[in-house]
């Protein structure tokens, strides 16, 4: 821990001065702003559940001052399982710097994280549906700490995070620390694919190391994109023999400039009876309208198969939203 508070402190000092130092340059700046939003119905038993929903917010600024330095600050307001569905709590997403200098690229703050930031652009319809990991609770999507990562050919390239492991919600309430390595290859035009590891250390001898294992391999051809990734978590919650994996298939089809159609199926597994009530097989399609610049429009389907016995198919139809500059 002290090593980590070490090195934080060495990385924003060195920032610092470095900000101060390019003063005299005109910062470039622009606003962030995403709205995501939806009217949804559901079908037979879930009849009743039906309405309007302000989904997420995103509001924030990001200023480049020059000589590969960036400064990001934003907003995340959304709901919160703590309070009345009604009610929104406002967090802080990102508070992060970042340095680019030929090959390297260094993050330091409240930043993004690596495990499933790829996956998710690939993904690119966030607002209409999380990623596989995000979705499933596999890790948090941002966090405070460092990041670092470096491309060694035009092909190949590596990156390494050290964040507290509580996620941007949360004060750092253990003693451990969370440790990511993953490394990419795009060794031909269109093809990614992406393996990343990570361990998030327990606070004592009773809970047991978390680790993230995620694969994935995506193709975008013209006017097309075909995804698939894999995941594992294992001792979710610190605790032995409580283990999640589950894989996720995505593709999508641009129709003409203005208009998508896309598809995903999602399939959530356990080890044991301990998580059998959320375990699913889920599918879900439909089509995106981009009206203008900042707006865009998605119909979509979606069928929730749950994995344990006894349970009825979840039928919904959502209408999701986006606004964003």
């Amino acid at each position: 821990m002290n090593t980590f508070k070490l090195l934080s402190v060495v990385f924003l000092s060195w920032a610092s001065t470095s900000l101060f130092a390019q003063s005299d340059q005109s910062p470039k700046g622009q606003p962030i702003i995403q709205v995501f939003g939806n009217f949804h119905t559901g079908f037979g038993h879930l009849n009743d559940n039906r309405g309007f929903e302000l989904d997420r917010s995103y509001l924030g600024y990001q200023y480049n001052l020059g000589k590969g330095l960036q400064v990001k600050a934003v907003m995340d307001i959304g709901q919160s399982d703590d309070v009345n569905d009604y009610h929104r709590i406002a967090y802080i997403k990102n508070a992060q710097i970042t340095w680019k200098t030929g090959k390297l690229t260094l993050n330091g703050g409240l930043i993004s994280t690596t495990q499933f930031n790829m996956q998710e652009k690939f993904w690119g319809y966030r607002y209409i549906m999380k990623s596989f990991q995000d979705l499933y609770k596999f890790g948090s999507s941002a966090d405070l700490g460092v990041s670092a990562s470096y491309a060694f050919t035009d092909w190949l390239s590596a990156d390494a995070i050290i964040v507290n492991g509580e996620g941007y919600k949360k004060v750092q309430k253990q003693d451990g620390l969370m440790y990511g390595l993953g490394a990419t290859l795009t060794p031909i035009g269109g093809l990614s694919l992406r393996v990343y590891y990570g361990l998030n250390e327990g606070a004592n001898a009773i809970q047991k190391d978390k680790q993230n294992l995620a694969t994935f391999v995506g193709y975008k051809g013209n006017g097309f994109s075909l995804g698939a990734e894999y995941n594992l978590y294992k001792n979710v919650d610190f605790m032995e023999d409580s283990d999640l994996s589950g894989f996720s298939l995505y593709g999508s089809v641009r129709l003409d400039k203005k208009t998508e159609v896309y598809a995903r199926f999602d399939s959530l597994s356990g080890d044991g009876d301990w998580n059998k009530s959320k375990e699913e097989s889920a599918l879900m399609f439909g089509a995106q309208f981009k009206l203008g610049k900042y707006v865009k429009i998605a119909p979509n389907f979606r069928m929730n198969m749950p994995k344990m016995d006894g349970e009825d198919n979840r039928y919904m139809g959502y209408i999701s939203c986006y606004f964003g500059i």
